[in-house]
Parts: structure tokens; sequence; C-alpha cells
């Protein structure tokens, strides 16, 4: 399951963002921290290939793949040093798989800017190095045990030191780990002290709504530019939370003609999760029968056996094939009678690399 952490300045659109997407109901109110305990919510993932699947097969249920939102309290300047809340919920996004960063990109006197002017620049910034100082703490508790065991002349120690050091200078100079020039491998090494700015960042900027259809206005352009100019591998997702708001308060079958009335063709869910699934290189992949239609999330490059494992260990344990159609097919064909009569079923092994809209069925024994 893809888990997505939402920060921000308070006041920037958070709760009511992360209300809009999962209903949760938390409270959105005009004052700083007003969300004092972090909120979860489990979204699922739009994907109407799923109805297409299930018109073939009729199945008992369909189960689409889900996104794990966590949201915690506005981060200010000097939280790193114990200001407003701190950074007391930032453990809450470490085991996230990466960060979506709320900034304001709107004008409005009714809704008070904890720093005044609007500035999605300064904003980011203020953020950015709020993480990056959370996260110099905890490379610093490192460094210390990892330089005192390379003393000792101990291999995995000498092998880690490199890595941490990089780090170390990167977050002491105030720069998150998005701008530090690292490689694959140190990253790897990072990966067990989940840092945050070691994750990767979706930009969700918050609006007018006249901005989703028209002109951007200039704050949302300058946003844009200094992302440019930071080198991070980023996107940058506009979105309405007013919008986003009405939204979750129609039901379904009303939510397509709203935005059509509005000039908008998919809702700023859809937007954030689709960039999520991009920026993660994650694919989806299907398993059609008569009890269930299901999505299941993978990597980009899963070979058969790794995607079988989604569902269970046993099923990669004992891979033996997997029967395997493309989504256009199985519908085409009316599904997995149809593909056979046809001999649009193929028979892949282990080294075949899953693609997205692959529809799967797994041989496996154990």
């Amino acid at each position: 399951m893809l888990k997505l952490g939402i920060v921000g300045l308070p006041n920037v659109g958070k709760s009511t963002l992360f209300n809009a997407l999962t209903s949760a109901k938390a409270e959105a109110a005009n004052y700083p921290f007003c969300t004092v305990e972090p909120n979860v919510g489990i979204v699922e993932v739009p994907d109407e290939r799923l109805k297409g699947l299930a018109a073939v097969v009729n199945p008992k249920r369909v189960v689409p793949a889900v996104v794990e939102f966590v949201d915690i309290a506005g981060l200010v300047k000097g939280a790193a040093s114990g200001e407003g809340l701190g950074n007391k919920f930032l453990a809450n996004i470490r085991e996230t798989d990466a960060i979506i960063h709320v900034v304001r990109c709107f004008e409005d006197p009714d809704v008070l800017h904890v720093m005044g002017a609007i500035d999605p620049v300064r904003d980011r910034e203020v953020v950015e190095i709020e993480l990056a100082l959370a996260d110099l703490a905890t490379v610093e508790k490192r460094l210390d045990k990892v330089r005192r065991s390379a003393k000792s002349h101990d291999k995995e120690a000498l092998a880690e030191l490199p890595a941490i050091e990089a780090a170390y200078e990167a977050l002491a100079a105030g720069r998150g780990l998005w701008e530090a020039k690292l490689t694959d491998a140190q990253r790897a090494v990072l990966a067990p002290l989940t840092l945050l700015t070691a994750k990767p960042v979706l930009y969700a900027a918050n609006v007018s709504d006249g901005e989703l259809t028209g002109e951007e206005g200039a704050p949302l352009k300058a946003l844009r530019a200094a992302v440019k100019k930071s080198g991070e591998r980023a996107q940058v997702v506009p979105f309405s939370a007013k919008i986003e708001a009405e939204l979750a308060e129609l039901p379904s079958e009303e939510r397509g003609d709203f935005l059509e009335s509005l000039g908008l063709t998919s809702a700023g869910l859809d937007r954030l999760i689709r960039a999520g699934y991009e920026l993660l290189g994650l694919r989806t992949y299907f398993t059609a029968g008569e009890q269930e239609v299901r999505a299941w999330t993978i990597h980009t490059g899963d070979t058969a056996p790794k995607a079988a494992g989604v569902i269970h260990t046993d099923f990669e344990r004992g891979f033996i094939r997997a029967e395997t159609m493309s989504f256009d097919a199985f519908v085409g064909m009316g599904g997995w009678k149809g593909g056979k009569e046809k001999g649009v079923v193929r028979s892949e092994g282990k080294e075949y690399v899953v693609a997205d809209g692959d529809v799967m069925l797994f041989r496996f024994n154990v």
C-alpha cells in the first residue's frame, strides 16, 4: 500500500485536503495547530479499468488499490528547536513512501497566514529547513556511533561512514537530501534511518478556483521555478482545497457533473495519486475471477514472481508461471475463456516483467 505523509505550515489547507481526501473530518479551523494528533486515512485509488473488468467477470466484490494518507500538525519556523508543536509528530511520517508538501498559493484576507504575506517559495524553504534539521539530529546521533565503530576497524561501520558523512554535510548546511548529490549506493545505506528529506516529495499547490482552469498566478509560477531550480525530482500539482471539500460532500454520482461545470476533468485526489504513482515508479496489475476483481500495486520493473509476492509470499516462493492477458485483450475477448479460445492468453515465466494493466492468474506450488 502506498503511504503518503502530508506536511506544511499551518493554515495552508493541509487538514482541509486531508478531510476531502479521506472524509475523515479531521478538525480544520482557521488557527494554527488545530491538528494535535496525527490523522490517518485510507483512500481508494480511482481506476476506471476495474469497472471494465467487473463488467466481464461479474465478481462478488471489487477491491481497488488504496493509499494511506498521514496528516500531522502544521510546522512553523523554529519547529526543530521547540517552536509551535515542534517536530513532535514528524516520527509519524517517517514510515511513509513519499511526502506531500502542501503550499498555499491563494490570497484570502479571511484566512490568516501564519507568516503574513503569501509567499510559497519562503513557505517551502521554512518547512524543508525544519525537516532537514530533524534529519540532522538523527544523522548526528548515527554518525557519532558509526565513527566510534569505524575506529575499531568495524567493516560495516567503515562502509557506512562515507554515506553518513555526506548526509551530515548536506543537512548541516541547511539543505535537504533532495538536493544532495548522493549515489544510489549511499541512499541505500541511509534507507534504514528513514530520513524525511531523502523521501520523494510532491508539492500540492493550494490555488484559487480560477487558477485550475485559467491563468496561473504569480505565487504558483514562483513555486514551480523554485522547485525546478533546486533540481529536485518532484512535481507541483495544483489543487483547490475548497473545491475538494465541496466534492467530498457530494454523492459520488454527482461529482463528475460538478467537475464538468467547473471546466475540470479530474479531482485533485486523482491528480495527486497519479503524480504519486509516477513519482515512485508504481504500476497496477489486476486479478479477475468470480470471487473478486482486484487491483495490486507494484514497482516498475517487477517480475512476475515479485508481483505474485504482493498477494502472498507463498505465491512468490512457489511461483511456476503466470497466465497473462493485457487489460484491453481481457475486456475485448470477454475474459479468460474468450482469451484462451482466441489464443491470446500468454504463459509467462520468472523473467517476465509485468506491464501496467496486465490481468494475471498465478500458478504456484509450495
